[in-house]
């Protein structure tokens, strides 16, 4: 969710593109991906995130994000932070830590994006 002056701007969710199949319908499109230490990992790449879809969905109504604050599960993936950057949100606050959230930890320090993290336990989901 994204939020501006006690007012909320635009939602989210993880999910597929709109108009095609999501995994309930279709089942998960699983892939292979290597994380820093070279390990093997498996991810769902059928859907968006949550903090992508609301980005989205303010491009696709013109609503303007600049200077707002993100809401989320968990502290958001690289690919997420950057376009949380990019897109003029200055604070994101996150329920729960990412398992692979270093990247993302440098480049909002860098970028002056205030992240505030309320539990400090690494949220846990099912990657199949």
């Amino acid at each position: 969710m994204i939020v501006k002056d006690k007012r909320i701007l635009t939602t989210g969710y993880v999910g597929s593109p709109a108009g095609l199949p999501h995994c309930d319908e279709m089942g998960h499109d699983i892939r292979k991906v290597f994380d820093d230490s070279g390990n093997v990992t498996q991810h769902c790449v059928r859907t968006l995130h949550a903090e992508q879809n609301a980005i989205i969905q303010a491009a696709k109504f013109g609503v303007s994000i600049d200077g707002a604050t993100l809401y989320c599960k968990m502290v958001p993936c690289r690919s997420c932070a950057m376009m949380i950057i990019n897109s003029g949100i200055k604070r994101v606050v996150a329920e729960k830590r990412y398992h692979a959230e270093v990247d993302t930890l440098r480049i909002f320090e860098d970028a002056g994006i205030r992240l505030i993290v309320l539990n400090d336990e690494v949220e846990k989901y099912d990657r199949q």
